[in-house]
């Protein structure tokens, strides 16, 4: 079991019932409120405000400590690539069809930002797997080869596709968020074990399947972010906010510039598989 891997619950609701003792139930290690006062980690937002950048005070408030330089700037260049790719996204085609019909970016991008998980992008699954595989290296004395070519070949064994690797549009092997990422990280001196973790498992499965596999960008960010002791929770949640921005943008040129009401008529792709037509029995009331 991985340091950040899901363990049962510790207290539960009726713990508190049967007792009725209701301290501890709500309480939160990140902010503190009273009047004219807020902290945050512990830091007065006076402070965060005046003396840090905004990555610096989003990697506070989800880490509980400040970053070092590296840390921040790397963090940084993870919040800068994950630009929008037009309509390749479901998220960004929820969020046209949400604002079209009720004229609203908040609506708008909620509707996106439900349209968002493992499917359209998360570092999630990734980051399970390489933190997972790392550790059981680490634990058994293999070599980053290794424990790449046994990860590959047991998902190849269950014909399971490996998280991080491929794109539907990007087939030639370079993906340019993910490319640019690594370039930007290695510079800041944060492409480390779990990166090179994640380069292994790209030359063992291009090795097996002989031909070239891109490495998309969920599986760039994994690698960064694992290298970064980011919980995988806490990866997947900001990857969604961070191409919220990009939902706001496709809301607001929506409503401005869009279709009221889209719809998928035949000429762009819907088709019926039902049944033809059928009629109920007369005998039947």
């Amino acid at each position: 079991m991985t340091r950040y891997e899901l363990r049962p619950p510790t207290r539960h609701v009726g713990q508190y019932m049967e007792s009725g003792d209701w301290r501890g139930y709500w309480q939160t290690a990140i902010s503190h409120a009273s009047e004219g006062r807020i902290l945050v980690r512990g830091y007065p937002i006076e402070e965060i405000v005046e003396r840090l950048t905004a990555t610096e005070a989003h990697w506070l408030l989800l880490k509980g400590e400040l970053p070092t330089r590296r840390e921040a700037e790397v963090f940084d260049a993870c919040l800068r690539c994950g630009m929008d790719q037009q309509f390749i996204s479901s998220a960004a085609s929820a969020t046209r069809f949400a604002a079209s019909a009720s004229r609203s970016p908040v609506n708008a991008v909620a509707a996106g930002m439900l349209a968002t998980g493992v499917v359209t992008g998360s570092p999630r699954p990734t980051m399970e797997m390489l933190y997972g595989t790392a550790e059981d290296a680490a634990a058994r004395g293999l070599s980053a080869d290794a424990a790449a070519a046994e990860l590959v070949t047991q998902f190849r064994e269950r014909r399971e596709p490996i998280p991080g690797f491929g794109h539907p549009t990007h087939r030639g092997g370079v993906e340019p968020r993910a490319e640019a990422l690594r370039r930007v990280v290695r510079a800041k001196g944060g492409w480390r074990e779990h990166g090179r973790l994640l380069e292994a498992v790209h030359a063992s499965l291009q090795e097996s399947l002989q031909r070239t596999i891109t490495i998309n960008l969920a599986g760039m960010l994994a690698a960064v972010y694992c290298d970064l002791d980011f919980d995988p929770l806490t990866a997947e949640g900001v990857s969604a906010v961070d191409y919220g921005w990009a939902l706001i943008a496709h809301a607001v040129e929506e409503i401005r510039d869009g279709v009221p009401l889209r719809v998928i008529p035949d000429a762009l792709g819907a088709s019926y598989t039902g049944p033809a037509e059928r009629h109920i029995p007369v005998d039947r009331r």
